[in-house]
């Protein structure tokens, strides 16, 4: 496993903001079937927490034209290591600049990651207190679980489609101090890595974008903590006619239980299960998967993840999700992609 003196500076993933076109459909996703609680509303965004996230908001839905992340920020242990870690991403030349303008959030750095995705590193976090009807008799637990849906416990991780999987991975190695616990090679050529800056399996991963593109996300996911969950959760998509992408099944990579969804806005979201191998040995080497095993690594049980999409959609997209499909359906091992007239832009609808 890679090794950096910077380990545990960062200490979670705190925070992502989702862009949708569709955002009460959005937030109607998260709140109805996955149990979130609404804690503000401010112009065109509404923040969410689920009910074991320790802060005001979790996650932000902003309306715009197309889905995508809109950010996502990373606490810190301590605010001397929020001033380390920005100073080594300026020290290398990676623009970024102070705010404080977040509802329950203070001093933050933002930058931009190699690939183009919006960043942010941070320390100060409000804790959410629960009013009297939503105090759970549960003390580590910040707020009653909800009667709504299947409801998600915290937000979990993030997985990220990148241009260069190995530049994007140095630079969370070199300067946030995360160890990549597994990647996934193609000859040379890196295409995945999960990578950790605590026990578990990962918290931030990249994917190599086949379709050439930059700074996209490819997925948000939520934690659930068991895998019956995921079950429940499927039924209930199914009834309601929210299309599901693959699962529910278990990685080999990290042996977390997932369930792929797209949700409305068109924005992709997995709901892990069982959390997966915990990293407690601090000198693991970190693991490497050939392609010639990917369909062990992507689903132990034998789920089908669909070269159509898994591998090439990400947000924002030229397409939306039903030409996407339709455009990529003959793709997969060896195949070509699409040529560049296929898939030109859609105009955005207003």
């Amino acid at each position: 496993m890679s090794e950096n003196d910077t380990r545990f500076e960062i200490a979670h993933l705190a925070r992502v903001e989702l862009f949708s076109p569709k955002p009460q459909e959005t937030e109607d996703f998260f709140t109805r079937f996955l149990g979130m609680y609404v804690t503000r509303r401010k112009g065109q965004s509404v923040y969410l927490r689920g009910y074991e996230d320790p802060y005001q908001w979790s996650l932000k839905i902003t309306e715009a034209a197309q889905p995508g992340m809109g950010h996502a920020a990373l606490r810190t242990s301590s605010p001397e290591a929020l001033d380390r870690r920005a100073k080594s991403l300026g020290d290398t030349n990676i623009e970024g600049k102070w705010s404080e303008d977040e509802f329950g959030y203070g001093k933050t750095f933002e930058y931009q990651s190699v690939d183009g995705h919006q960043f942010a590193l941070l320390w100060e976090a409000e804790k959410y207190v629960a009013p009297p009807e939503l105090r759970s008799k549960i003390l580590t637990r910040p707020s009653k679980k909800p009667l709504s849906g299947i409801p998600v416990k915290r937000i979990d991780h993030l997985n990220l489609m990148s241009s260069d999987v190995t530049a994007t991975k140095t630079e969370f190695e070199r300067h946030l101090g995360f160890r990549t616990t597994e990647r996934v090679i193609d000859g040379e050529v890196e295409i995945g890595a999960w990578m950790s800056s605590n026990l578990l399996g990962h918290e931030v991963a990249t994917m190599r974008d086949m379709t050439g593109g930059h700074g996209k996300l490819h997925h948000v996911a939520f934690y659930y903590g068991t895998g019956q969950h995921n079950i429940d959760a499927a039924e209930m998509f199914r009834d309601y006619d929210i299309q599901i992408e693959a699962g529910p099944d278990r990685h080999g990579i990290t042996q977390g239980q997932f369930l792929y969804v797209f949700e409305p806005g068109g924005n992709r979201i997995e709901l892990f299960g069982e959390a997966g191998f915990l990293h407690l040995d601090p000198s693991a080497e970190t693991q490497t998967w050939q392609m010639a095993d990917i369909d062990t690594g992507l689903a132990i049980g034998g789920a089908a993840l669909p070269w159509e999409t898994y591998f090439t959609y990400g947000t924002p997209s030229p397409l939306s999700l039903d030409r996407h499909i339709e455009t990529y359906s003959h793709f997969g091992p060896g195949a070509e992609l699409p040529t560049d007239t296929e898939v030109a832009a859609e105009p955005v609808s207003v």
